[in-house]
């Protein structure tokens, strides 16, 4: 029989050891985009194939985050909103299905080599954001902001991609993420895309 200040030392270690492990848990709380009927449509100015090409980029870029920071609640934020976006310009994109099913398990996924790094992803995305915009229309104007203020975040020291961002949002507000992570009502609708994030209102 072990003395009671030992068995109150163990008693001890095995709370913090529970506590330990129900933080790495509530830690790892994944919410599932819900991306509804899609907001992009046939009028995107892209073909099938290189939708699903960006989406594949999206998709490994958001898993090596999740994969590196070990699922903190930033890298799994992001990767919800990237998520959305692969599966909103391809639905059945392979890469992000297999990721946001892997989340959900509660599974951090391994790191993938020979993925775009993201200063050459975020400069590929500024780069098509640019000939979103001169290509027109609602969907390609909302896939060139979002594109853009994604190669800001990615990679802050692209000049060009920060100054188009911030310029962007001081015109228009920030891009309203709800409207591609979570629809609902009339889902798909361009026009919330666009409208201000909570508490950022532009001049």
């Amino acid at each position: 029989m072990i003395p009671a200040w030992q068995a109150v030392l163990v008693a001890l270690a095995l709370s913090a050891t529970a506590e330990s492990a129900d933080e790495g848990a509530a830690k790892f709380q994944w919410n599932p985009p819900n991306i509804g009927a899609g907001v992009f449509t046939s009028e995107l100015g892209m073909l099938d194939r290189e939708r699903d090409e960006y989406a594949n980029s999206l998709a490994g870029y958001a898993l090596n985050r999740v994969a590196m920071a070990k699922a903190s609640v930033a890298s799994l934020n992001e990767a919800r909103r990237l998520v959305a976006l692969a599966l909103q310009l391809s639905s059945r994109n392979k890469k992000a299905i297999v990721l946001r099913y892997q989340l959900s398990k509660g599974s951090i996924p391994e790191a993938v080599p020979g993925d775009y790094q993201p200063d050459v992803l975020a400069r590929l995305l500024f780069e098509r954001s640019l000939e979103l915009k001169k290509q027109g229309g609602v969907e390609n104007t909302l896939l060139a902001r979002i594109f853009t203020e994604l190669s800001a975040e990615m990679d802050p020291k692209n000049e060009d991609a920060v100054y188009a961002s911030e310029i962007q949002r001081l015109d228009h507000g920030s891009v309203n993420w709800n409207s591609l992570t979570d629809a609902k009502g009339e889902e798909g609708k361009k026009e919330e895309a666009s409208k201000p994030e909570k508490g950022d209102v532009p001049p």
